[in-house]
C-alpha cells in the first residue's frame, strides 16, 4: 500500500481537524448508526483520552464515535477516489451516510475503501468512525480479562472479591503503556487515475561500485496498454538509470550508498510511470545481513546505540505529532545514538521516512506485546491471535519494505517462552518462517525476550539476532548493584555459547527528575546512571555483543497503579524532552563508540 502522494497525477484532501465525537458503550454498532446530534468536538488526529479532563474519556471502554461531513469536489469525477485511514486504535468501522462500508482490525497499520462509487463527484457525504479501544486475549496488543498489567487485586479477600464482581467494565492492558485510542493518524482521500500504480518493490544490492535494484510494479484499476517504465532519479533530480516493464533490474553506476548517521543517508527515487499515473518512491543502496555473531550493513559490522521509544506526548496521546518526531530525531543526534525499536507498534510512516532522510535505523516491531499468560494458562491456543498475528506481520511488511532505515523486524515484544518452550517455539518460529518470506530484502528477524529462565527457552536462541530484555538491579536484585553485574555477566557468558548476535533491547531504572542522592539509590537519577555504568561494563568486553537500546527514550503514560507514579520514569529525557543526568552520560558514551568496526574480531 503506497503512502499518498501529491503529484500531476494524483490529489490529496486532508480530513485533518475538529470532528464531532461522542463516547458510547460496550455494545457494538450495526450497520447502521444514527447522526450524532450535539456532538461534543475532538481533534483529529490524536488520541481522545486527554482532549477532556473527564474521568469518563481518560478511562473510556468500549465504542467512541467520530463524525464529520465531507465533499469530493466536481472536478474529482473522472478520478478514482480513495478514503484512507493510517491508524484507527484499536478495531474500527466505517461509515457513509450512516451505513457501514467497511471494518478493520488493528490499530497502527493503515487501511482504505475505494470510494469512486460511493461518493459521486460534487456531492457531500456524512463520515462516521466507530471506534473500540477494547484490549482482550484476541487482540495486539494483548489485554487481560480481570486483572491488570501491575496488578494489585489481593486474591482471597472476600471484599476484595466483592469488589471486583460489582466494579465497572474497565480494560486490563497486558503492557506498561497506556491504551491510548481513536484516530492517531491522518485521515484522508486521495486520487488515482482508473488505471494506477497499486505498489512498487525495490530490492537493493551491491556490485563492487555500483547499485543493484530489482523491482517490480503492481497495477489496479481499468486494464491498459500502457508500458510501465522506472527511471532512478538521484537528489539533484538527474536521472541515473532507467528500464521498462512491471519487472526488472536497473544498475546504478558508481552509487552513492545509504549509511546510517553521521554517514551519509542517501537516497534515490524510483519514478514509475503507468499510462496517466505516475508515483515516485524514496529508497537507499544498503545491504542488510548478520554472519557470525556480526550485524552487517554495507558488509560493515555494526553497533546499535539507542533506545525504545513510545508513541506519546501530553493531550496528543499517541496521536501522530510531525514537531514531536523532529524534536526526537534531533535528540537523537545530539545524544550520538543511532537507532531505535518502534515499541510497541509500527510508528507512523511520516517517522520512517524522516530516519531514512536522517539516517536512523529502526528495529520495526508488530504490536504483538502481552502475549503471556504469566504461568497459569498456555497463551499459544489462541487460533484467532494468530491470524491477526499472521495479517499484522504482512501488512507491516508490506507497508515498510522499502525503508532503508528498516533493518530488522520484530514480531513481538517479552512473550511466554518458558512456561510452554514447545508451544512457544511452534508459534513464533512459524511466524519467523512467514515474516522470512513476505520480506522481499530478506532483512534479520527477531523477537525481543522477557526476563525469564533463559535455560529453558528454546525459541530465541533460534531467531536471527538475539535480543534481550533484562533489568538486573531494578525488577530484579533491586538496588543492589554489585550483585545485578554478577547475575548479568552470568546470563551474557551463556548466550555466548549460543553463536548469535546478541543486543539488549530493554534495561531501565526509572528515576524521578530532580531526585538526587550522594549514595545512589534507586528513583533517584544518580541510581539510574550508575545502573547504566553497571551494565556499559558488561557490554564492552564481549565480542559478540552488537548493541544497547536502553529503556527507554523519554517518560511516558502507563496505567495508573502501584508501580507506577504518574507513568512510566525510565526515560533518559522527561516527558516533555528534559534530559536526566543519565541523557548525558549517554551522550558521552555514544560520541566515543563508533557506529562501525566497535568490536574487532
Amino acid at each position: 500500500m503506497l503512502y499518498p502522494k501529491m503529484n500531476q497525477a494524483r490529489s490529496i484532501i486532508d480530513l485533518s481537524g475538529v470532528w464531532g465525537f461522542r463516547l458510547g458503550t460496550d455494545a457494538e454498532p450495526e450497520g447502521h448508526i444514527e447522526k450524532l446530534e450535539c456532538p461534543e468536538v475532538i481533534a483529529v488526529p490524536a488520541s481522545y483520552n486527554d482532549q477532556k479532563d473527564d474521568p469518563a474519556y481518560r478511562h473510556h471502554y468500549g465504542w467512541a464515535f467520530y463524525q464529520r461531513e465531507i465533499v469530493v469536489p466536481a472536478y474529482m469525477k473522472n478520478e478514482r477516489r480513495v478514503l484512507r485511514f493510517d491508524a484507527v486504535t484499536h478495531n474500527a468501522k466505517v461509515y457513509l451516510n450512516q451505513e457501514l462500508v467497511m471494518t478493520h482490525k488493528g490499530g497502527f497499520l493503515p487501511f482504505e475503501i475505494d470510494i469512486t462509487d460511493l461518493i459521486p463527484a460534487g456531492e457531500k457525504a456524512l463520515l462516521g468512525v466507530a471506534v473500540d479501544n477494547r484490549v482482550n486475549h484476541g487482540t495486539l496488543p494483548v489485554g487481560n480479562e480481570d486483572v491488570a498489567f501491575f496488578g494489585s487485586d489481593n486474591p482471597g479477600i472476600p471484599s476484595v472479591e466483592s469488589a471486583k464482581q460489582t466494579r465497572k467494565k474497565q480494560n486490563f492492558p497486558n503492557f506498561d503503556f497506556f491504551n491510548f485510542s481513536g484516530i492517531h493518524r491522518p485521515v484522508r482521500i486521495y486520487t488515482t487515475p482508473v488505471s494506477y500504480i497499486e505498489d512498487i518493490v525495490l530490492v537493493p544490492d551491491i556490485s563492487g561500485r555500483d547499485g543493484i535494484v530489482r523491482y517490480e510494479v503492481r497495477t489496479g484499476g481499468a486494464p491498459s496498454d500502457k508500458e510501465v517504465t522506472v527511471k532512478i532519479l538521484d537528489e539533484e533530480g538527474k536521472c541515473v538509470a532507467s528500464a521498462a516493464g512491471r519487472k526488472g533490474t536497473v544498475t546504478i553506476p558508481d552509487a552513492r550508498l545509504w549509511w546510517p548517521y553521521p554517514g551519509e543517508p542517501y537516497l534515490y527515487r524510483a519514478e514509475v510511470t503507468y499510462g496517466e499515473d505516475v508515483y515516485e518512491e524514496s529508497f537507499g543502496i544498503r545491504t542488510v545481513k548478520v554472519e557470525g555473531t556480526s550485524f552487517l550493513i554495507n558488509g560493515e559490522p555494526f553497533y546499535f546505540k539507542g533506545f525504545g521509544k513510545h508513541e506519546d506526548s501530553p493531550f496528543h496521546g499517541r496521536g501522530i505529532d510531525v514537531c514531536l518526531d523532529v524534536k526526537d530525531v534531533n535528540l537523537i543526534h545530539w545524544l550520538h545514538a543511532n537507532s531505535f525499536r518502534t515499541s510497541h507498534y509500527p510508528y507512523a510512516e511520516e517517522m520512517y521516512a524522516l530516519c531514512d532522510r536522517e539516517g536512523i535505523v529502526i528495529i520495526d516491531e508488530t504490536p504483538a506485546v502481552g502475549i503471556n499468560g504469566g504461568g497459569a494458562r498456555d497463551p499459544y491456543q489462541n487460533a484467532n491471535m494468530r491470524e491477526h498475528h499472521e495479517d499484522v506481520i504482512r501488512d507491516l511488511v508490506a507497508r515498510d519494505k522499502n525503508h532503508p532505515c528498516v533493518v530488522m523486524w520484530s514480531m513481538g515484544n517479552e512473550p511466554d517462552t518458558e512456561n510452554f518452550p514447545q508451544s512457544a517455539y511452534d508459534y513464533w518460529h512459524s511466524l519467523y518462517e512467514l515474516t522470512h518470506s513476505v520480506d522481499p530484502q530478506e532483512r534479520p528477524v527477531t523477537f525481543v525476550c522477557c526476563q525469564n529462565h533463559y535455560e529453558k527457552d528454546i525459541v530465541t536462541r533460534t531467531m536471527d539476532v538475539v535480543c534481550l530484555n533484562r533489568y538486573y538491579g531494578w525488577y530484579n536484585l533491586s538496588g543492589d548493584l554489585e550483585a545485578a553485574s554478577y547475575a548479568l555477566n552470568m546470563e551474557l557468558d551463556f548466550w555466548e555459547k549460543i553463536g548469535k548476535p546478541v543486543m539488549m533491547t530493554e534495561y531501565g531504572a526509572d528515576a524521578i527528575p530532580g531526585v538526587h542522592n550522594c549514595v545512589p539509590e534507586m528513583f533517584s537519577e544518580e541510581y539510574q546512571m550508575d545502573y547504566y555504568k553497571m551494565h556499559s561494563d558488561a557490554f564492552d568486553k564481549r565480542d559478540f555483543f552488537i548493541g544497547e537500546q536502553v529503556w527507554n527514550f523519554a517518560d511516558f503514560a502507563t496505567i495508573q497503579g502501584c508501580m507506577r507514579a504518574d507513568g512510566n520514569k525510565k526515560g533518559l529525557f522527561t516527558r516533555d524532552r528534559r534530559p536526566k543526568l543519565a541523557a548525558h552520560y549517554f551522550r558521552e558514551r555514544w560520541g566515543k563508540i563508533p557506529e562501525f568496526g566497535y568490536k574487532k574480531k
